[in-house]
């Protein structure tokens, strides 16, 4: 499994990160109970299996349900091999609002000591926001606060899981960001405008949603009628296969691994066939150049279409 260094914060991460929410809650086209979900014994066998594979790279967050309480079972006496990442809770309430400046520290440090609990252990490599919209960024008891925990060693580094590429350029100019967590994929390319300017600041890129739920895999097949101008696009994807990459999800993670600024892909892992299908992926073969401009040049159309959420709550997803 090779590693890479995660921007400036010394790091070193697996190309393949475990991304721990389907661990934690039902997730997923197909998933839709805790009768869908591994038990939580062989939730710790697979984190246990993907250690001794190679992955040292862990994403979980304090709103992924039982995520936290199972790595901290899994890893609670191999803390020293692991990078862990987790994500405060949730700022804004029913209302929509943020909590009041005087409020916000508390409810920071409170989430963060949530997170220590349930993950048995006494520091956070990568604390980060969930869901950083463009107020929450530009809050600075945030900000302050996030990099007082750092500056007193409860966390290593920073970081921001953000959802549009206006928010992504946003927590790179800030400068208090150490990593930021963004979706990117075959489909869904519009934050590599900013993979330029993460370089030169050096913060840590680690992308999410390479396989968007699956889609980008045999799962990308008959899908709901709303969808066929997608699933039409997917299919298009395969005249790029080959003998190095065999199928969608092996082109789609190492077309994402491909640029030099993304030091990490999470996988959603929550069967042991998927673990083995990433860890098929790493280390694999630098993808030919002109693939990869190839690639560049077939990201959907119309990009604000491409909306999972939304998508689940329509019902196209089951």
């Amino acid at each position: 499994m090779k590693r890479k260094t995660l921007g400036r914060t010394g790091l070193q991460v697996s190309e393949i990160a475990f991304g721990g929410v389907e661990i934690g809650v039902p997730y997923g086209i197909g998933v839709h109970s805790r009768e869908d979900m591994l038990s939580e014994q062989e939730a710790i066998g697979l984190l246990h299996e993907a250690l001794e594979k190679g992955i040292n790279f862990f994403d979980t967050a304090r709103l992924y349900g039982a995520s936290e309480t199972i790595m901290g079972k899994a890893f609670s006496s191999q803390r020293s091999e692991i990078v862990l990442a987790t994500k405060c809770r949730h700022f804004r309430g029913a209302d929509g609002q943020l909590p009041s400046d005087h409020t916000l520290k508390s409810f920071i440090e409170n989430s963060l000591h949530e997170s220590l609990r349930e993950l048995q252990t006494d520091y956070i490599d990568l604390f980060m926001l969930h869901q950083a919209d463009q107020e929450i960024l530009e809050n600075e008891v945030i900000a302050e606060t996030f990099q007082e925990l750092k500056q007193r060693g409860v966390i290593r580094a920073t970081g921001a899981s953000t959802y549009l590429a206006s928010e992504t350029a946003i927590a790179i100019n800030k400068g208090h960001w150490d990593v930021i967590q963004l979706p990117f994929s075959l489909m869904d390319q519009r934050h590599a405008v900013c993979f330029g300017a993460a370089a030169e600041q050096g913060v840590g890129i680690v992308v999410r949603s390479v396989l968007m739920k699956g889609l980008l895999s045999d799962r990308g097949k008959n899908l709901h009628p709303a969808l066929a101008d997608v699933e039409r696009h997917i299919g298009g994807y395969r005249t790029l296969l080959g003998p190095d990459f065999p199928d969608l999800p092996r082109l789609a993670t190492r077309f994402a691994l491909s640029f030099e600024s993304i030091a990490s892909v999470l996988v959603g892992i929550d069967k042991p066939e998927y673990l083995h299908h990433a860890l098929a992926t790493a280390g694999g073969p630098v993808m030919d150049p002109h693939i990869l401009q190839t690639a560049s040049q077939m990201a959907y159309p119309e990009p604000d279409f491409l909306n999972l959420p939304y998508w689940d709550r329509m019902g196209w997803l089951c």
